[in-house]
């Protein structure tokens, strides 16, 4: 194994046909519970991908042995050409650094102000910082989601909405080429459930990202999505726009749009 993470050159980062990540007969069980059995997928850059699955399906697995949370049992993980199932820690540090996760909670730290999480998870990642650098870094996340004015805030006095924003804030705050939302609108109004997805269509817009995006909602795989996969079995049973799996002949594929 290689002491350097591989950098990819920007022409290969900005070619939509080179996948940014990458994933190859990927297994994983828990005990006798077998979740993942073989899956394989391609995401490209500037891409929203929708996965979709009932529970208990592997959506969040897959995403979470994509950064390296969980391991995985067997297959390839490839992220930005560097399989990360063969990486040690400093090197799978050094590719988490261009990631950023939306938890399904917002997994903010109770005892700590918007601007303390946000600081934290800055400088975790990001040695060398001035001060000045830091504040214009969580100014900048905070404005990207609409939540400047809640910077003193503690997690306690923010709505499920806000506690969501200030999720996508934190997985923005180390300017990632990718973002994995795990359920970005669970838990919330309709109305509020949009604006989540219409904000992470605008992130996609403004920073170029590519993401991965874990959902049961339907309106938010329509509005924030530009490719859909449905997982089933443990493997990728489907996969196409929202319109093409709407139409599709197949009822158990139809069942996900009633």
């Amino acid at each position: 194994m290689k002491d350097q993470v591989k950098i990819p050159l920007q022409e290969t980062m900005e070619n939509r046909n080179t996948p940014v990540i990458e994933i190859k007969n990927l297994y994983k069980s828990f005990g006798q519970n077998e979740v993942l059995k073989g899956v394989n997928l391609s995401v490209f850059q500037g891409e929203d991908l929708i996965i979709l699955g009932r529970s208990g399906s592997g959506k969040s697995v897959t995403i979470k042995c994509i950064v390296g949370l969980i391991a995985a049992d067997k297959g390839e993980i490839k992220v930005f050409g560097n399989d990360i199932t063969h990486l040690n820690n400093t090197q799978l540090d050094a590719v988490r650094v261009r990631m950023g996760f939306m938890f399904q909670s917002g997994a903010l730290y109770d005892s700590m102000s918007v601007e303390e999480n946000l600081s934290f998870t800055l400088l975790h990642h990001t040695k060398n910082l001035s001060k000045t650098e830091v504040s214009n870094q969580i100014n900048n996340a905070l404005e990207s989601v609409g939540l400047k004015e809640a910077i003193h805030k503690m997690p306690s006095e923010l709505s499920g909405g806000m506690r969501k924003r200030i999720g996508l804030a934190r997985a923005l705050i180390t300017q990632p080429e990718i973002i994995l939302y795990d359920e970005p609108t669970s838990g919330l109004d309709t109305i509020t459930a949009k604006e989540i997805s219409e904000l992470i269509l605008a992130v996609q817009k403004e920073y170029k990202t590519t993401s991965i995006i874990i959902t049961h909602d339907m309106a938010c795989a329509k509005i924030a999505g530009n490719r859909i996969l449905i997982l089933k079995d443990g493997v990728i049973n489907a996969q196409g726009s929202y319109e093409e799996l709407e139409k599709s002949s197949d009822p158990w594929i139809r069942s996900f749009f009633i």
